[in-house]
């Protein structure tokens, strides 16, 4: 798998790179809505990491926040969040990343997480200890929900909203602290590395959190991810170390 690894990084970097060239500068808003903003650099990273990767491997597919390329049956499919945290990045709010996952007949094999602003990049694949910035880590062992700091996402949509307001104000009581950073793709990535203990959200989409997933498990932790029956394509998911007690 290192040569799908490898893939993934070489596009996130370069993703990550025209980000962070073009952060703090003028931006093309292709739509705004009550809790969400699309930029047209969304679009631009997408296609660039489409072209990195579909040039290396002409017969997977792509699964993007900002479209679909090729026969999504592959057997091989990239799920791609070229940018998760636009409206940070719209806001000149430096938290956001590059997001790249490999699916091999729906099973989550290679993820990669980059950061350009920290220059942190979270690999990660099948089997494999996972690594940032080259060095392996492993996930929090606090089990003690006193103790820990949970990220309570808050998502685009009134349901989601009403549905993580009750969650969140449970969570400020129990918990030492909890943060809402605005990108799920870094809070899966926290959570693997043990900045955070967990990562609730009450509704999200596949490509913010398939390379969270891996690295998450890999680094000893637990996802769990229900698709939600009112909202097709979305899902509830908690990430953890696996040891802490939510109290859900």
């Amino acid at each position: 798998m290192r040569h799908y690894l490898d893939a993934a990084v070489k596009a996130a970097c370069a993703a990550g790179e025209m980000l962070r060239h073009n952060f703090e500068k003028p931006m093309q808003v292709n739509q705004s809505t009550k809790h969400d903003i699309k930029l047209e650099i969304d679009v631009r990273a997408q296609e660039l990491i489409t072209q990195s990767l579909l040039k290396e491997f002409p017969q997977h597919a792509l699964y993007g926040e900002e479209g679909i390329v090729g026969d999504q049956a592959s057997e091989f499919q990239w799920v791609v969040d070229p940018l998760d945290g636009t409206v940070n990045y719209y806001y000149g709010i430096p938290h956001f990343c590059v997001s790249i996952a490999l699916r091999c007949q729906a099973e989550i094999i290679v993820g990669v997480i980059f950061d350009p602003i920290r220059d942190e990049l979270w690999t990660a694949q099948k089997g494999a200890a996972p690594k940032l910035n080259d060095r392996e880590f492993r996930v929090s062992e606090r089990a003690d929900l006193a103790e820990a700091i949970v990220s309570v996402g808050l998502s685009k949509t009134g349901i989601t909203i009403e549905a993580g307001i009750p969650l969140l104000q449970t969570m400020v009581h129990r918990a030492r602290k909890c943060r809402l950073l605005g990108s799920a793709a870094l809070d899966m990535a926290y959570v693997a590395c043990g900045r955070f203990d967990a990562y609730i959200e009450q509704g999200i989409s596949l490509w913010d959190v398939a390379a969270g997933w891996i690295l998450v498990e890999t680094g000893g932790g637990s996802v769990e991810m229900k698709p939600r029956t009112d909202m097709p394509d979305r899902y509830s998911i908690i990430a953890s170390n696996g040891v802490i007690d939510l109290k859900l």
